[in-house]
């Protein structure tokens, strides 16, 4: 075995694990962003279910006096 291709060997494995420690360091990067994200969403999802909870409330409460039952009316003033 030559001693240059022995230092070729080693620096190719030294590029080839530099290359990976960068893949995994932009992977752990790309990670936290989606985990950020996530976590916004979820918020943003609990925000909206609380909304839509309380639209769907006002909107029970708006239609009762719409369909109100006829027979709690009080008699026109012709009668």
């Amino acid at each position: 075995m030559r001693p240059e291709r022995g230092w070729n060997t080693m620096d190719e494995l030294e590029q080839r694990v530099v290359e990976l420690e960068t893949r995994v360091a932009f992977q752990e990067h790309a990670l936290n962003e989606m985990s950020d994200a996530l976590a916004g969403l979820r918020l943003q999802s609990a925000q909206n279910a609380e909304l839509l909870r309380r639209s769907l409330d006002e909107l029970k409460q708006a239609r009762g006096g719409f369909f109100a039952d006829p027979a709690d009316e009080p008699p026109p003033p012709h009668y």
